[in-house]
């Protein structure tokens, strides 16, 4: 029987994760705690079951090299550039001046100079694992500190390279320039022919694996580019951890990269679950209890000054101060990177046991906190907002007066893709409205192209009322985050309680407690996606445009009460008709040129007769026609709201589009016309 103590190491490893993470996940506790701890327990410093230094030492470099191999192959070159200033200015504003800082307090602690630069190294990277992870956890990888705290993640993955490079140069001070100037040069060849020839040769070797049309071969391809890449950056000095990372980013750039990283990802969280126990295991927990108070003083150091440092490299980028200081905590931690470079400092004689030891209890308690910190980041912000005085609305003279006489308009908060559909609705309809962003750039761009919009949080009681939301009809969040969008329901309904709140949220599972804080219509992405998939197939079996939109709002109907678990509290004319068992549906048509309803209007065409459907409603540039007289003509272009049952709106639609033109799915469904009209909206034809 063969003995393979790695592979006990292993089963051991994931046979004690398994009720630790558990446990956690009952108790509400982020899983990289879990394996932290899971290290603590099983480690040589811990019950011994993973007793051998080297045994650990090789578990803590597979970890390294699985996990950076992974984080690689989900970076993209092309990406990186596509971010441009966040990436650049916020990553270089974040990383060099944590460097200084702390390089300075290791001078005053009397450390020589190149210990003190190797100990800001080290502090300056954050953990990209556990940005990813709790961040998409909490669905807050789209808002605005989200999408900053991961440019200046992947800056930091980035510049490990050259801070890598570092390492001999600083090790070889005292043996002389020369030999460290050769150490630096041997690693930056290296890394610069491992980068060039894999541009070169993995687009090559990938299109020749692929045309076996093999997937298991694929993916053995990919391992192996990974592993190797590892490997030949150590025969040049470079570690292993940072040849995977490479080879990682070199194989996401091509055209195969995809695909390589859906084989991957299925074994990312495993490639954590290793590295995050390997570090536990490498933690002496007697440096902690030898010296608590210098413990927790340089975990307290980490933690403040890298998200003050942070939150001023956002501010950098013109981000509301909330967003900085929710994204400053979010870096406030010491990352995987880190590890690499204090084996090769240790290996190096940059660092001496003691010193290891001592960066890795302060490594891993700001692990260990960092979910926390992030779960606790937003509150944090808005109360050291608050109590600074800061204003988080920038309003311009002009647009204060246009703001101060705005009246029954509609307060639009984001100005994404949804934000600017909503606004062109609204200017197309001419209703007054107002849009509240927290991106700088897209302000000022919106802004410069004529829109009402104001740098502001739209989830901060102070900035709604002076957009006055006392005054206005409704409010339309259209923001990516559920924590954001629960605090900008609740606000709006605390100020206003006759104001109708309409949310977009990503999930159908967000419905019921939207409607708990107030909001009296939510429109869940993933649910209308699969409606508008729905309507497309039922289009491509020929199926009339009429029925589809029937179809389409009873699945509407049953679905959102299922998901929802209550009524709604409105209705639709269709909602209406289904409750009394009569399928009647209301469909929208433009009036196209050479239609036959061109120069007629609903008498003169015989419409009631000839379809059985009826004109509701008639909207003309910026003017809604409710009640067309009878010298009312259409027009091509005119947008005609029919009401009837499917069948006599199946027949009534033609008549408004040009002959031989093929029926289209419904432009869009309005709702039943208000009790009365805007003040805006026009009777006359």
């Amino acid at each position: 029987m063969h003995d393979l103590p790695i592979l006990r190491d292993l089963v051991l490893l994931i046979t004690v994760a398994i009720p630790v993470v558990i446990l956690a996940h009952r108790v509400k506790v982020p899983s990289i705690v879990a394996f932290l701890i899971t290290g603590l327990l099983i480690g040589p410093h811990g019950l011994g079951l993973i007793g051998e230094g080297d045994m650990v030492a090789a578990l803590a470099e597979v970890g390294t090299v699985l996990l950076l191999f992974a984080i690689g192959l989900e970076l993209q070159l092309s990406r990186i550039l596509s971010l441009g200033r966040e990436v650049v200015q916020g990553g270089a504003l974040q990383l060099l001046p944590t460097m200084a800082v702390f390089a300075g307090l290791g001078l005053l602690a009397g450390v020589p100079l190149s210990g003190a630069v190797f100990a800001g190294a080290l502090v300056a990277f954050s953990s990209t694992a556990i940005i990813l992870k709790v961040y998409a956890q909490r669905n807050e990888l789209d808002t605005t500190h989200g999408r900053v705290v991961v440019a200046i993640a992947i800056f930091q993955d980035l510049a490990v390279v050259p801070v890598m490079l570092l390492v001999p140069l600083l090790a070889g001070a005292a043996s002389g320039p020369l030999a460290a100037a050769r150490g630096v040069a041997l690693s930056l060849a290296g890394v610069a022919a491992l980068f060039v020839a894999g541009r070169w040769l993995v687009p090559v070797i990938l299109e020749r694996v692929v045309g076996l049309r093999n997937r298991e071969i694929f993916t053995l391809c990919v391992v192996f580019l990974g592993l190797g890449a590892a490997y030949l950056a150590s025969l040049f000095g470079v570690s292993l951890a940072l040849g995977a990372f490479l080879a990682g980013l070199v194989i996401s750039e091509s055209e195969y990269g995809l695909q390589a990283l859906s084989d991957v990802l299925p074994f990312r969280d495993t490639f954590g679950a290793i590295f995050f126990t390997s570090v536990g295991m490498l933690l002496d927990p007697r440096t902690i209890v030898a010296r608590p108070l210098a413990v927790l003083a340089a975990v307290a150091a980490v933690v403040l000054l890298k998200a003050a440092i942070g939150a001023l490299a956002v501010l950098s980028l013109r981000r509301p101060l909330v967003a900085s200081i929710t994204a400053g905590l979010g870096l406030a931690q010491i990352g995987e990177f880190s590890f690499v470079l204090a084996s090769a400092g240790v290996a190096a004689g940059l660092m001496h046991a003691d010193g290891y030891q001592m960066f890795l209890a302060a490594s891993v308690l700001s692990m260990v906190v960092a979910p926390f910190l992030i779960a606790s980041a937003q509150p944090v912000g808005e109360w050291i907002a608050a109590r600074s005085g800061h204003v988080p609305l920038v309003m311009l003279t002009a647009e204060h007066a246009v703001v101060v006489a705005l009246d029954d308009h509609v307060i639009i908060v984001g100005y994404g893709l949804n934000g600017r559909n909503v606004a062109r609705a609204l200017r197309s309809s001419g209703i007054r409205y107002v849009i509240l962003e927290q991106h700088g750039a897209v302000v000022r761009a919106a802004r410069a192209a004529g829109e009402h919009i104001l740098f502001g949080d739209g989830t901060s009681t102070e900035v709604l009322e002076r957009v006055g939301i006392h005054r206005a009809r409704v409010i339309v969040f259209c923001i990516a985050a559920p924590d954001v969008e629960r605090r900008g329901v609740a606000a709006a309904r605390g100020l206003n309680p006759k104001i109708h709140i309409v949310v977009r949220t990503r999930y159908v599972a967000a419905i019921d407690d939207l409607r708990k804080l107030g909001a009296n219509e939510v429109v869940p992405e993933e649910f209308e996606t699969s409606l508008e998939i729905f309507g497309r197939v039922l289009r491509c079996y020929g199926v009339p445009g009429s029925t589809i939109r029937a179809e389409t709002e009873a699945v509407r109907k049953d679905h959102y009460e299922v998901f929802a678990g209550r009524e709604r509290p409105y209705g639709t004319l269709t909602d209406l008709a289904l409750a009394h068992g009569v399928r009647i549906g209301v469909e929208s048509v433009d009036v196209e040129g050479g239609a036959e309803a061109v120069g007629e209007n609903p008498f003169t065409l015989t419409l009631r007769k000839r379809s059985g459907a009826t004109v509701v409603t008639v909207i003309r540039e910026r003017a809604v026609i409710y009640e067309p007289e009878p010298a009312f003509r259409f027009r091509e272009g005119d947008t005609v709201v029919l009401v009837g049952v499917p069948e006599a709106l199946t027949r009534a639609i033609p008549l408004f589009q040009a002959p031989g033109a093929p029926e289209e799915l419904p432009r869009s469904a309005l709702p039943l016309p208000p009790a009365s009209p805007p003040a805006d909206a026009t009777r006359r034809p």
